[in-house]
Protein backbone atom coordinates (compact mmCIF):
# COMPACT_ATOMS: atom_id res chain seq x y z
CA UNK A 1 0.00 0.00 0.00
CA UNK A 2 1.20 3.50 -0.87
CA UNK A 3 0.68 6.19 1.76
CA UNK A 4 0.32 9.92 1.25
CA UNK A 5 0.23 12.46 4.05
CA UNK A 6 -1.73 15.68 3.64
CA UNK A 7 0.39 18.27 5.42
CA UNK A 8 1.03 21.96 5.87
CA UNK A 9 4.38 21.87 7.67
CA UNK A 10 8.03 20.87 7.40
CA UNK A 11 7.66 18.78 10.55
CA UNK A 12 5.09 16.56 8.81
CA UNK A 13 7.55 15.78 6.02
CA UNK A 14 10.19 14.85 8.61
CA UNK A 15 7.71 12.33 10.04
CA UNK A 16 6.85 11.07 6.57
CA UNK A 17 10.50 10.19 6.03
CA UNK A 18 10.74 8.57 9.46
CA UNK A 19 7.82 6.23 8.71
CA UNK A 20 8.72 5.71 5.04
CA UNK A 21 5.60 7.48 3.74
CA UNK A 22 6.17 7.88 0.01
CA UNK A 23 4.36 11.14 -0.72
CA UNK A 24 3.24 14.34 0.93
CA UNK A 25 0.49 16.53 -0.48
CA UNK A 26 1.77 19.90 0.68
CA UNK A 27 -0.83 22.60 1.32
CA UNK A 28 -1.63 25.62 3.38
CA UNK A 29 -4.98 26.32 5.05
CA UNK A 30 -6.02 22.73 5.60
CA UNK A 31 -9.15 23.96 7.39
CA UNK A 32 -10.27 25.36 4.01
CA UNK A 33 -9.68 22.13 2.15
CA UNK A 34 -6.08 22.99 1.32
CA UNK A 35 -4.62 25.93 -0.59
CA UNK A 36 -1.32 26.49 -2.41
CA UNK A 37 1.59 26.55 0.07
CA UNK A 38 4.37 29.11 0.14
CA UNK A 39 7.35 28.53 -2.13
CA UNK A 40 9.66 28.75 0.87
CA UNK A 41 7.84 25.84 2.49
CA UNK A 42 8.00 23.79 -0.72
CA UNK A 43 11.73 24.43 -1.06
CA UNK A 44 12.43 23.46 2.54
CA UNK A 45 10.33 20.29 2.37
CA UNK A 46 11.87 19.25 -0.95
CA UNK A 47 15.28 19.12 0.77
CA UNK A 48 14.16 15.95 2.59
CA UNK A 49 15.22 12.90 0.62
CA UNK A 50 13.01 9.91 -0.17
CA UNK A 51 9.70 11.80 0.22
CA UNK A 52 7.96 13.15 -2.88
CA UNK A 53 6.42 16.60 -2.47
CA UNK A 54 3.16 17.08 -4.40
CA UNK A 55 1.98 20.68 -4.25
CA UNK A 56 -1.64 21.75 -4.02
CA UNK A 57 -2.49 24.17 -6.85
CA UNK A 58 -5.51 26.00 -5.46
CA UNK A 59 -4.90 29.64 -4.70
CA UNK A 60 -8.33 30.56 -3.36
CA UNK A 61 -11.01 29.03 -1.20
CA UNK A 62 -14.64 28.53 -2.16
CA UNK A 63 -14.85 25.76 -4.72
CA UNK A 64 -13.20 24.67 -7.95
CA UNK A 65 -14.63 26.94 -10.68
CA UNK A 66 -11.92 29.13 -12.18
CA UNK A 67 -11.70 32.14 -14.50
CA UNK A 68 -9.03 32.55 -17.19
CA UNK A 69 -7.14 34.82 -14.78
CA UNK A 70 -7.26 32.09 -12.13
CA UNK A 71 -5.80 29.61 -14.62
CA UNK A 72 -2.89 31.96 -15.33
CA UNK A 73 -2.19 32.11 -11.60
CA UNK A 74 -2.32 28.32 -11.38
CA UNK A 75 0.07 27.99 -14.33
CA UNK A 76 2.55 30.22 -12.53
CA UNK A 77 2.13 28.18 -9.34
CA UNK A 78 2.87 24.95 -11.23
CA UNK A 79 6.07 26.44 -12.67
CA UNK A 80 7.08 27.72 -9.24
CA UNK A 81 6.38 24.31 -7.71
CA UNK A 82 8.82 22.42 -9.92
CA UNK A 83 11.45 25.12 -9.56
CA UNK A 84 11.12 24.68 -5.79
CA UNK A 85 11.71 20.92 -6.07
CA UNK A 86 8.22 19.42 -6.22
CA UNK A 87 7.66 16.02 -7.84
CA UNK A 88 3.96 16.50 -8.51
CA UNK A 89 1.03 18.88 -8.44
CA UNK A 90 -2.55 18.47 -7.30
CA UNK A 91 -5.49 20.32 -8.86
CA UNK A 92 -8.98 19.96 -10.28
CA UNK A 93 -11.15 22.33 -12.30
CA UNK A 94 -14.93 22.08 -12.52
CA UNK A 95 -17.52 24.06 -14.45
CA UNK A 96 -20.50 25.72 -12.72
CA UNK A 97 -22.55 22.54 -13.27
CA UNK A 98 -20.06 20.48 -11.23
CA UNK A 99 -18.70 18.68 -14.26
CA UNK A 100 -15.06 18.33 -15.31
CA UNK A 101 -13.82 21.43 -17.15
CA UNK A 102 -11.99 19.57 -19.90
CA UNK A 103 -10.27 22.62 -21.42
CA UNK A 104 -8.88 24.02 -18.17
CA UNK A 105 -7.72 20.67 -16.84
CA UNK A 106 -6.01 19.79 -20.12
CA UNK A 107 -4.19 23.12 -20.15
CA UNK A 108 -2.81 22.67 -16.64
CA UNK A 109 -2.12 18.96 -17.16
CA UNK A 110 -0.10 19.54 -20.34
CA UNK A 111 1.99 22.20 -18.63
CA UNK A 112 2.69 19.94 -15.64
CA UNK A 113 3.66 17.01 -17.85
CA UNK A 114 5.97 19.16 -19.98
CA UNK A 115 7.74 19.97 -16.74
CA UNK A 116 7.96 16.29 -15.77
CA UNK A 117 5.49 16.39 -12.87
CA UNK A 118 3.02 13.78 -11.69
CA UNK A 119 -0.55 15.04 -11.63
CA UNK A 120 -3.30 14.23 -9.14
CA UNK A 121 -6.95 15.24 -9.56
CA UNK A 122 -7.99 16.22 -6.04
CA UNK A 123 -11.27 16.00 -4.17
CA UNK A 124 -13.03 18.34 -6.56
CA UNK A 125 -13.92 14.91 -7.95
CA UNK A 126 -16.21 14.37 -4.97
CA UNK A 127 -18.41 17.24 -6.12
CA UNK A 128 -18.92 15.90 -9.66
CA UNK A 129 -22.53 15.13 -10.58
CA UNK A 130 -21.52 11.95 -12.44
CA UNK A 131 -18.46 10.28 -10.90
CA UNK A 132 -18.46 7.52 -13.51
CA UNK A 133 -18.38 9.95 -16.44
CA UNK A 134 -15.90 12.19 -14.65
CA UNK A 135 -13.60 9.21 -14.06
CA UNK A 136 -13.48 8.50 -17.78
CA UNK A 137 -12.82 12.15 -18.62
CA UNK A 138 -9.97 12.38 -16.11
CA UNK A 139 -8.46 9.18 -17.50
CA UNK A 140 -8.76 10.57 -21.03
CA UNK A 141 -6.90 13.75 -20.03
CA UNK A 142 -4.13 11.59 -18.60
CA UNK A 143 -4.03 12.24 -14.85
CA UNK A 144 -1.89 9.85 -12.79
CA UNK A 145 -4.40 9.49 -9.96
CA UNK A 146 -7.65 10.66 -8.41
CA UNK A 147 -8.07 11.49 -4.74
CA UNK A 148 -11.59 10.73 -3.52
CA UNK A 149 -13.65 10.00 -0.43
CA UNK A 150 -16.19 8.19 -2.57
CA UNK A 151 -18.29 11.39 -2.59
CA UNK A 152 -19.02 11.07 1.13
CA UNK A 153 -17.73 13.04 4.11
CA UNK A 154 -15.35 10.20 4.91
CA UNK A 155 -13.72 7.49 2.82
CA UNK A 156 -15.18 4.89 5.16
CA UNK A 157 -18.69 6.00 4.24
CA UNK A 158 -17.63 6.19 0.60
CA UNK A 159 -16.43 2.59 0.35
CA UNK A 160 -19.17 1.49 -2.12
CA UNK A 161 -18.24 4.15 -4.69
CA UNK A 162 -14.49 3.71 -4.08
CA UNK A 163 -14.87 0.02 -4.85
CA UNK A 164 -16.79 0.82 -8.02
CA UNK A 165 -14.19 3.38 -9.13
CA UNK A 166 -11.38 0.85 -8.70
CA UNK A 167 -13.22 -1.66 -10.86
CA UNK A 168 -14.12 0.92 -13.52
CA UNK A 169 -10.57 2.28 -13.61
CA UNK A 170 -9.20 -1.24 -14.16
CA UNK A 171 -5.62 -0.10 -13.74
CA UNK A 172 -5.89 2.86 -16.13
CA UNK A 173 -5.49 5.40 -13.30
CA UNK A 174 -4.63 5.18 -9.61
CA UNK A 175 -7.49 5.61 -7.14
CA UNK A 176 -6.41 7.10 -3.81
CA UNK A 177 -8.80 7.13 -0.86
CA UNK A 178 -8.79 10.09 1.50
CA UNK A 179 -10.78 11.78 4.29
CA UNK A 180 -11.15 10.48 7.80
CA UNK A 181 -8.68 7.60 7.46
CA UNK A 182 -7.29 6.28 10.72
CA UNK A 183 -5.97 3.06 12.25
CA UNK A 184 -9.50 1.82 12.95
CA UNK A 185 -10.80 1.97 9.37
CA UNK A 186 -7.65 1.89 7.20
CA UNK A 187 -7.69 -1.85 6.53
CA UNK A 188 -11.38 -1.82 5.66
CA UNK A 189 -10.83 1.01 3.17
CA UNK A 190 -7.76 -0.73 1.76
CA UNK A 191 -9.92 -3.78 1.05
CA UNK A 192 -11.55 -1.79 -1.77
CA UNK A 193 -8.21 -2.32 -3.59
CA UNK A 194 -7.48 1.39 -3.82
CA UNK A 195 -3.91 2.14 -4.81
CA UNK A 196 -3.12 4.51 -1.94
CA UNK A 197 -4.36 5.92 1.36
CA UNK A 198 -4.24 9.67 2.00
CA UNK A 199 -4.52 11.03 5.53
CA UNK A 200 -3.65 14.09 7.60
CA UNK A 201 -0.72 14.09 9.97
CA UNK A 202 -1.88 16.64 12.51
CA UNK A 203 -4.28 17.25 15.38
CA UNK A 204 -5.50 20.42 17.02
CA UNK A 205 -3.20 21.92 19.62
CA UNK A 206 -4.43 22.19 23.19
CA UNK A 207 -3.02 25.73 23.18
CA UNK A 208 -5.53 27.03 20.64
CA UNK A 209 -7.15 30.32 21.48
CA UNK A 210 -9.75 32.59 19.95
CA UNK A 211 -7.55 35.48 18.79
CA UNK A 212 -8.85 35.45 15.22
CA UNK A 213 -5.49 34.45 13.76
CA UNK A 214 -6.34 30.79 13.12
CA UNK A 215 -5.93 27.66 15.20
CA UNK A 216 -2.59 25.93 15.59
CA UNK A 217 -2.10 22.21 15.05
CA UNK A 218 0.60 19.77 16.09
CA UNK A 219 1.88 16.64 14.41
CA UNK A 220 0.19 13.39 15.46
CA UNK A 221 3.09 10.96 15.16
CA UNK A 222 1.15 8.12 16.76
CA UNK A 223 -1.55 8.37 14.09
CA UNK A 224 0.97 8.00 11.29
CA UNK A 225 2.72 5.10 12.99
CA UNK A 226 -0.52 3.30 13.81
CA UNK A 227 -1.70 3.40 10.19
CA UNK A 228 1.62 2.44 8.61
CA UNK A 229 2.12 -0.43 11.08
CA UNK A 230 -1.08 -2.09 9.85
CA UNK A 231 0.47 -2.95 6.48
Amino acid sequence: MIFEICADSYEAVVLAKKYKVQRVELCSALSLGGLTPSIGLVEKCAEIEDVEIHVMIRHKEGGFVYSSDDIEIMESDIINAIEAGAKGVVFGCLNPDNEIDIKQNKLLYKLAKRLGLEVTFHRAFDFCVSPQRSLEEIIEIGFDRILSSGQKNTAEDGIPLLSELVKLANGRIQIMAGSGINAVNALNIANTNVDALHFTSHMKSSENNDDGMGKQSVQDEQKIKSIVDLF
